[in-house]
């Protein structure tokens, strides 16, 4: 009997009863909350993502940078075949001097000090040169680097040829250990008959380097 007078007082509250407004609130607010914290949530994953992803990347930079310089001449060839033949027998072509400026750079990890030994030097097309870069690790523990390189004006990058630089190696220097790196190149004398190449008598080649995160192999990357 007791349960019918409840049941029957119930209607009592109507449909704009203060009670029922209050309970709608926290139902309302109970939703929110849920809804809030899912998004909170989705935040966390993406932004924790995107991180994975970023360090991810930044191992893969190097690496994926040497294959696009490879398939589209930018930057510059590090040329492993260029026979001894074809370096004896180039003709310098003395009519024309390309200056060649030198610049370095670091990553924002990268604690070395790093500079090229001289600013710039002139060559004519077909003529071999030598420049050097120096690096230093001012730390008390071994570093292990490898850089990447670029030339500019773009167009300029496919008639630059290094026999030998440091660039795509991994380099390790001791605590404060300093080291000249050599970079030995030369300018292919069709550089000349190019066009486009008619009023360009500056370029600029410039190397930063990336610290190579320990457990991270990239010596197989790197071979060809």
């Amino acid at each position: 009997m007791m349960f019918k007078a409840l049941f029957k007082m119930r209607p009592i509250c109507g449909l704009h009863c203060p009670l029922n407004s209050l309970f709608n609130k926290r139902l309302h607010n109970t939703s929110s909350n849920s809804a809030q914290k899912k998004r909170i949530r989705s935040t966390v994953y993406y932004l924790s993502s995107l991180g994975v992803l970023t360090v991810g990347l930044s191992y893969a930079a190097v690496p994926l940078y040497k294959m696009f310089c490879q398939a589209f001449s930018y930057g510059g060839t590090l040329n492993h075949n260029i026979e001894d033949s074809k370096v004896e027998t180039m003709k310098p072509n003395r009519n024309r001097e390309i200056k060649v400026h030198f610049t370095a750079d670091t990553s924002s990890s990268m604690q070395w000090s790093f500079k090229p030994l001289q600013n710039e030097i002139r060559v004519a097309p077909g003529e071999t040169a030598l420049a050097f870069y120096t690096a230093k690790n001012p730390l008390d523990k071994a570093i292990t680097g490898i850089s990447t390189y670029n030339v500019v004006p773009f167009e300029a990058g496919q008639y630059f040829n290094k026999i030998q630089c440091f660039c795509f190696e991994e380099q390790q220097l001791n605590p404060n250990e300093e080291v000249d790196m050599p970079v030995f190149f030369f300018i292919d004398p069709e550089y000349t008959t190019d066009p486009k190449m008619e009023n360009i008598d500056d370029i600029t080649l410039s190397y930063t380097f990336f610290e190579a995160k320990q457990g991270v192999d990239l010596s197989n990357i790197f071979k060809h």
